[in-house]
């Protein structure tokens, strides 16, 4: 069997914001364990301003990028949908057009083949 080409990898990151940092660190852990993602590099301060429902909002956040497979997308914003604790979470999937071959690799290795499941 012939090994898939980077193209052929779709790796995507996802980034997930949150008002709690330590509940995004312990989120991304989650998704470790249970190999939705390969990793999550978490800014624990960011600065959101955005309109909600008319109003303003100048906020402290936090944010992950999160290394996955494009086929595990649906998983992780249910997942999202169920334990963030906003209405509408901040939770946006970037594919990722290259790379450093081995890791992109690494990514798969280390998250769940849909197929499988």
């Amino acid at each position: 069997m012939t090994e898939p080409s980077t193209e052929q990898l779709e790796c995507v990151e996802v980034v997930i914001t949150a008002e709690s940092a330590e509940w995004l660190a312990d989120f991304t852990r989650k998704l470790v364990e249970d190999r939705l993602v390969a990793c999550g590099h978490n800014i624990t301060q960011i600065r959101a301003i955005y309109r909600w429902e008319g109003e303003v909002y100048d906020e402290t956040q936090a944010r992950v990028g999160l290394h996955t497979r494009a086929a595990l997308v649906p998983e992780i914003v249910a997942r999202a949908d169920r334990e963030h604790s906003d209405d509408v979470p901040c939770v946006i999937a970037l594919p990722i057009s290259g790379g450093h071959r081995t890791y992109l690799k690494w990514v798969y290795q280390e998250t769940l083949d849909p197929a499988s499941s």
